[in-house]
């Protein structure tokens, strides 16, 4: 993918004295008073701004946080806790500015945050008359936003639109990097994990995918329908039987280029979703009516595994049992640590995968943990998102 990286503009000198507006995703959970809970998104924007600061840049940092109302400013939008966490990451005391649209001082080696940009009139719908505002405050736009750039927004695309210059920052850029080595050029065999509850949320993304991968893992309510299109009985398990045969043609796709869809073989099962439910493993062919399936089997788990540390690549999106259970979280860990041990570069995303992710402690065994939830969908799904392709355009004129 052809853009301009923030990185080489640093590099080459283009920054000093420049207006740089950065673009971050700062979007953190908050307890109700307000108190960030987890501040993974602000500390993995730090690297962006401190390469802005130490170019000799003025800095504007902005994000969203929240779903405000445009034009309704309440407290609880405030990025003020942002600011306080992302002053205490820094060492240095960053101001809060609001009101911001209509210019913003900051001198060269200056940091200031823009309060919520989602409180802008326009914003959301990108309308052309503030992305020219926004435009006009800076010489150089950073979007380091990865987790919105499935969106076209005022400070997503509008902005890089009409901003002098148009860049990546180093954490869209490295997303950009994984996805392209992930999906793009991948080293073979490349093995995709696709869990969730439903086929229906996830069904474009089956659907390219098995034009592409040479193994399609599917996983939780998402493989109870694949079984019930292998001809298995899932009891009361969680399924969607109006998509068997769009579960079918995805089988038969994968089977028509040599690849496949693996059905479980042995099946964990329960009889009430339940924390404290007794757990069973059977062969997928001997689920009763009255069985819940909750995780994959300890056969189905061993085999998986052995085709994860072969793969050359592996994409991983949702965990393929109820986790969050004891007794029904094997599958994942057997999946979260074959990805640990195995030599393919492996690239992560979603909000479940992530936790997975963290409780097995595997963080640093993963080629790259992606920051987006939709915008990975999205891009697992094939689709170019806006973010990317206004850069690609800005790269190319």
């Amino acid at each position: 993918m052809n853009i301009l990286r923030f990185s080489d503009l640093c590099a080459s000198g283009q920054v000093a004295g420049k207006r740089v507006f950065i673009r971050a995703d700062l979007n953190v959970p908050q307890d109700d008073a307000g108190r960030i809970t987890e501040d993974t998104r602000i500390r993995a924007s730090v690297p962006a701004i401190e390469m802005a600061l130490q170019a000799g840049a003025a800095v504007m940092v902005t994000s969203h946080l929240g779903r405000p109302t445009e034009g309704e400013f309440k407290p609880e939008d405030s990025l003020a806790p942002v600011a306080q966490r992302l002053g205490e990451l820094l060492g240095r005391e960053v101001p809060l500015v609001t009101d911001w649209v209509g210019g913003v001082s900051v001198a060269p080696g200056q940091l200031v945050l823009l309060e919520n940009c989602r409180l802008n009139v326009g914003e959301k719908k990108n309308k052309e008359d503030l992305a020219r505002k926004l435009a006009a405050l800076c010489d150089i736009f950073v979007n380091d936003a990865f987790g919105t750039a499935h969106r076209a927004e005022g400070t997503t695309y509008g902005i890089a639109q009409f901003a002098p210059v148009a860049c990546a920052g180093p954490l869209l850029a490295a997303e950009i990097d994984a996805i392209s080595k992930a999906l793009a050029s991948p080293k073979r065999p490349l093995a995709a994990i696709v869990a969730g509850s439903k086929v229906s949320t996830k069904l474009t993304i089956l659907q390219s995918l098995a034009k592409n991968v040479d193994q399609l893992i599917v996983g939780g309510g998402i493989a109870n329908t694949f079984m019930l299109a292998a001809g298995l009985n899932i009891g009361k398990s969680l399924a969607e039987a109006d998509l068997v045969g769009e579960a079918k043609a995805v089988i038969e796709a994968m089977k028509a280029r040599g690849a496949e869809v693996p059905i479980p073989t042995d099946v964990v099962v329960a009889k009430t979703f339940a924390a404290d439910a007794a757990a069973t493993v059977k062969k997928a062919s001997e689920v009763a009516d009255d069985d819940l399936i909750l995780d994959i089997g300890p056969e189905t788990a061993a085999r998986l595994a052995a085709q994860l540390k072969a793969a050359g690549t592996i994409v991983w999106n949702g965990p393929v049992g109820v986790f969050e259970f004891a007794a029904f979280e094997n599958g994942t860990k057997a999946i979260a640590q074959a990805i640990a041990e195995s030599p393919a570069f492996s690239i992560a995303g979603g909000g479940d995968t992530l936790a997975a992710i963290a409780k097995y402690g595997i963080e640093e065994k993963v080629g790259y943990i992606s920051t987006g939830g939709g915008a990975f969908l999205e891009v697992l799904e094939g689709k170019t998102l806006p973010a990317f392709e206004i850069l690609e355009k800005r790269a190319a004129a």
